[in-house]
C-alpha cells in the first residue's frame, strides 16, 4: 500500500497517468478511488468537448464520454460505499489542470489537444482495467473492471478514429 501510494504521488507530481506502467494490481480501494476520479473527469471533459469542439466526431465523442462515464460512475457508487471510498464531486488537480488548459483552446486546436489526451488516457485506463479485471482482490471490483473494460476499449478505438479525423498522430 505504501509503495502504491508513493508511486501514485510521484505520478501526480510528474504529471503522469496514475494507471500507466504498473504490472500488479493496486489495492481495491485505490483502484475504486482512481476509477471514480477518472469517470468524473471524463464527464466534465466530455461536456467541455460538446461546447468547444469544432469537429462533429469530437463533439460526438464528448457526448459519448458524458453518457458512458456517467453510467460507469453510477455503477461504481455501491462498490465505493462498500469500500468506504468517497466519490468525487470535483476533479483532482491533474484533471483540473487539463480541463483549464483545454478550456482556453478553441476550434481545431481544441479538437487536437482533447483527442490527443483522450487517446493517452484511454490507453492507460484500458491497461489498468485489464489488470484489475483479473487481479483485484474483491469480486465486485473485478466484475466492475471486467464489465467496464469493453466500453473503455471501444472508447479508445473511437478516440483513435476521431484523432485521425482531426489530424493528430496517436503517437504524439
Amino acid at each position: 500500500m505504501v509503495k502504491t501510494t508513493l508511486i501514485a504521488a510521484l505520478c501526480c507530481v510528474a504529471g503522469l497517468p496514475i494507471f500507466a506502467g504498473s504490472t500488479t494490481a493496486m489495492s481495491d480501494s485505490s483502484f475504486v478511488r482512481k476509477a471514480a476520479e477518472a469517470n468524473y473527469a471524463e464527464i466534465q471533459l466530455g461536456k467541455l468537448a460538446q461546447d468547444k469542439a469544432n469537429n462533429a466526431a469530437v463533439k460526438d465523442f464528448g457526448q459519448r464520454m458524458v453518457t458512458d462515464h456517467t453510467k460507469a460512475y453510477d455503477q461504481l457508487k455501491p462498490i465505493a460505499g462498500k469500500d468506504n471510498v468517497t466519490m468525487p464531486d470535483r476533479m483532482n488537480v491533474k484533471d483540473q489542470a487539463l480541463y483549464d488548459r483545454l478550456s482556453k483552446l478553441s476550434g481545431t486546436q481544441f479538437d487536437r489537444e482533447y483527442m490527443r489526451s483522450m487517446v493517452k488516457d484511454h490507453q492507460s485506463d484500458v491497461a489498468e482495467f485489464q489488470r484489475e479485471s483479473t487481479k483485484a482482490k474483491g469480486a465486485d471490483v473485478r466484475k466492475y473492471a471486467s464489465n467496464t473494460l469493453p466500453v473503455l476499449q471501444e472508447h479508445l478505438r473511437v478516440a483513435e478514429d476521431a484523432n485521425a479525423k482531426v489530424g493528430v498522430s496517436a503517437t504524439k
